[in-house]
């Protein structure tokens, strides 16, 4: 039996967001966003893309109501319209991980050294922080760790980490993480933790893994995020 063409046009409008995130780039652009509202020139450098790509993936993105804008100035800043976008890239990676077998491996390249992952549950680590056994930094730069953030976590960005190791006490844990297991921001700070004499693991979550999680949030968005 045919679909009546009411029918066709629901699909059509769920596959719409399917389209626009079609896009590795997207996906990337996605993934900047769940950290925070960022500049079309930030987002641009990110990626490494010039401005006029960067402006027409957004211009996808928000085509599909899945990003929105907003004039500051002379700059364009753009903006996840909801919490639900951010766990929308969540499923999409982990339903990635979880068939994909050639995501698997490429992550487990990344994630040579299984040492540096700290194998704690959520809420235990989130315990742990709250005593103080271990200390938890969010490596991503200042404005990211300021919308939102781990409970207990310390803001050290990478680009600071080296001239900052003095604010860290060597006898504790230190637990990095940045944007997710996409990011490699926490690898090279627990390298960098490691070459001073820091016991210093890694988690792979981000702000949008925990938020999926139903984990709390704190910073500008954590009472939204909670």
């Amino acid at each position: 039996m045919a679909i009546p063409a009411a029918n066709r046009l629901l699909y059509e409008q769920v596959a719409r967001i399917g389209k626009a995130v079609s896009s590795p780039k997207r996906l990337e652009l996605l993934e900047l966003l769940a950290q925070g509202e960022k500049a079309v020139e930030s987002l641009a450098a990110e990626l490494l893309i010039d401005v006029r790509l960067a402006s027409a993936h957004l211009k996808a993105l928000r085509e599909a109501r899945l990003v929105t804008s907003r004039r500051d100035g002379r700059y364009i800043i753009y903006r996840l319209t909801g919490d639900d976008v951010a766990r929308l890239w969540v499923s999409l990676r982990e339903v990635a991980e979880a068939h994909l077998l050639e995501l698997r491996e490429a992550l487990g390249q990344m994630q040579a050294d299984p040492a540096r992952l700290a194998g704690v549950a959520r809420e235990d680590l989130l315990e742990r922080a709250r005593r103080g056994e271990v200390v938890v930094i969010d490596v991503r730069p200042q404005p990211e760790y300021a919308t939102a953030h781990l409970p207990f976590a310390r803001s050290m960005p990478l680009a600071e980490l080296e001239s900052r190791l003095a604010e860290l006490p060597l006898d504790r844990e230190i637990v990095a993480y940045c944007r997710g297991p996409f990011c490699l921001l926490s690898d090279e700070a627990v390298r960098v933790l490691g070459a001073r004499g820091y016991r210093a693991r890694k988690i792979s979550d981000g702000v949008s893994e925990w938020q999926a999680a139903g984990m709390p949030l704190e910073g500008s968005c954590g009472e939204a995020a909670a």
